[in-house]
């Protein structure tokens, strides 16, 4: 009887585990869904990619891409009239004939206005001319300005003494004659090192350069504003123009 009994169970269990095994199999792991719809995904962006073609667009003429006649004014100080007036012919020259804009000095509001007008072709040249004026005007000789009319990358920058510590009376007028120096031998240092140009007007500092230029004097000027010893400052910013031209 027990024998009997003992095949039919086990028909039942192997049976039991085949349906087990076909159930198994049909489960599918969210690995391999997932695996499947990043394939259809990328396919279906290479079939969009190969159908969109990239889009012609025809060189616009300068004309258009100028628009309508744009001016700039700078304002002149007091204590400026002078050198533009005799520097006008050097200021005049480049702005007329190499960067094709208009420029008059507008004697009742004491302005330099500079204007586009259709000889303009380079969109930039507006920018370029107002940086040149704005440069004189704050105290740079006309050629050292006009560097800002050949190259791209240079930068005026201008901060007060005050804005690194602020100080007053005596304190103030021996900050800005640490800066400048015995002669303006500092000053001078610094621009030859860093090959900027730095203009000193009262409690006023502009620096004329590059990025990385203005970025090394301007440190140096901040350090001896806050009491560094000139000796330490050139020996830093030797240090740090040499680590950039071994770089650059």
């Amino acid at each position: 009887m027990d024998a009997e009994k003992t095949p039919a169970v086990d028909a039942e269990a192997s049976a039991e585990g085949k349906d087990g095994a076909e159930e198994f199999t049909k489960v599918k792991s969210k690995k391999s869904q997932k695996r499947k719809h990043e394939q259809e995904a990328v396919d279906m962006d290479a079939e969009e990619s190969v159908a969109v073609k990239r889009p012609q667009f025809p060189p616009i003429s300068g004309d258009k891409l100028r628009g309508p006649d744009d001016m700039r004014k700078i304002a002149v100080p007091a204590h400026r009239y002078t050198p533009l007036k005799e520097n006008w012919l050097k200021i005049f020259t480049p702005i007329v004939e190499n960067l094709h804009l208009q420029v008059r000095f507008n004697l009742k509001t004491r302005n330099v206005e500079i204007k586009t007008c259709k000889e303009t072709q380079d969109i930039s040249a507006l920018t370029k001319a107002a940086d040149f004026v704005k440069a004189f005007v704050l105290g740079f000789q006309v050629e050292d300005a006009m560097a800002l009319i050949r190259l791209d990358e240079l930068f005026l920058e201008t901060f007060d003494v005050t804005d690194v510590k602020p100080l007053k009376g005596d304190h103030l007028s021996r900050a800005i004659g640490r800066i400048a120096g015995k002669g303006g031998k500092t000053k001078f240092t610094i621009e030859n090192v860093t090959k900027t140009r730095i203009v000193l007007a009262e409690t006023k500092i502009h620096i004329l350069g590059s990025f990385q230029n203005i970025k090394m004097a301007r440190t140096a000027i901040c350090n001896l504003i806050l009491g560094s010893p000139p000796s330490k400052v050139y020996g830093n910013i030797r240090v740090v123009a040499s680590r950039t031209a071994e770089r650059f």
